[in-house]
């Protein structure tokens, strides 16, 4: 079988899983935004995806297991993001394949809450002219200005802002030191943040603005599980990247006394040795890793 069918026939076999697991979270409860198209979404993740490569080069799709790949998919298409509108990008961590949600998708998913009307973050430059009050026990914008040349200035810190329906605006604000020490959980170390550090402050400080309205939301819990699962990608959980070993053998330790329901793979041992173009991904601000129960099972049907 040639490269291309082998990556085509990953792909048919995945996105099945990932269509068929999405129908049942949908007679769940689960609604997609109307403007979105599931399909056309994992037709554009898996064009990225044959661009993404570990860090010692390898196409995602080689090392990756297909159960983090449907994984990161369904997760992707249950928050209705695409990655043809930066909203989402994948990384390769050990054999897993991890989803992170841009500025942008993060963005898109809080204004799918109920309660939520929009959501906005500001740099606060060396210069700007910024305060703000606790009212009511609750953080309050009450100035920001800045000047246009006040963007080559060092970054002093950044907030975010959540209007409500009701127009309440709730603010989060972060220092420097406090963006600082978020970047420092990196997996990927501090290289990304040192070269957009603009768009990376904005990204952390609406992440922890989100982490509340996400948590207390009344929506549906499916939708509110998929948005914390791209969340917890971003912290690294007091540790960086894992070696596949080391990956194998957390795996074990929490997987001992659990069913698992593994996707059979009639030629385990045969790689698709496709040819893939290497680009610049986006890696993420913060991570934390968190197992997810095999998409591909048994005749009884797909476990999540």
């Amino acid at each position: 079988m040639s490269n291309q069918n082998q990556v085509a026939v990953l792909q048919k076999d995945i996105t099945d899983v990932v269509n068929g697991k999405l129908t049942e979270l949908k007679d769940d409860g689960l609604v997609l935004p109307a403007n979105y198209n599931a399909s056309n979404a994992l037709k554009s993740a898996f064009f990225k995806l044959q661009e993404v490569k570990d860090k010692k080069g390898s196409p995602a799709l080689n090392v990756c297991s297909k159960d983090s790949i449907a994984n990161s998919l369904l997760d992707m298409v249950t928050q209705g993001l695409s990655p043809a509108k930066t909203q989402c990008y994948f990384v390769v961590y050990g054999n897993q394949l991890q989803l992170n949600r841009s500025y942008f998708g993060t963005q898109a998913v809080l204004k799918r809450l109920t309660n939520v009307k929009d959501i906005w973050a500001n740099v606060i430059f060396d210069g700007d002219v910024f305060d703000y009050e606790i009212d009511g026990g609750k953080e309050k914008l009450t100035k920001h200005e800045t000047h246009f040349l006040n963007r080559d200035n060092n970054i002093l810190g950044a907030y975010a802002v959540v209007k409500t329906n009701e127009d309440e605006e709730l603010l989060t604000v972060m220092t420097r030191k406090e963006i600082d020490a978020s970047w420092g959980q990196s997996k990927t170390g501090q290289a990304v943040h040192k070269k957009f550090p603009q768009e990376m402050a904005k990204r952390t400080v609406i992440n922890r603005a989100a982490k509340a309205f996400i948590n207390t939301s009344d929506d549906s819990d499916l939708l509110v599980e998929a948005i914390n699962n791209s969340t917890e990608n971003e912290y690294d959980n007091e540790r960086k990247d894992i070696t596949p070993e080391e990956q194998a053998q957390q795996q074990i330790e929490q997987n001992a006394n659990k069913e698992t329901l593994d996707f059979e793979d009639p030629n385990p041992n045969e790689p698709i040795d496709a040819q893939y173009t290497e680009v610049q991904e986006e890696p993420p601000a913060d991570s934390g890793e968190e197992q997810q129960e095999s998409l591909f099972a048994t005749n009884e049907g797909p476990s999540f």
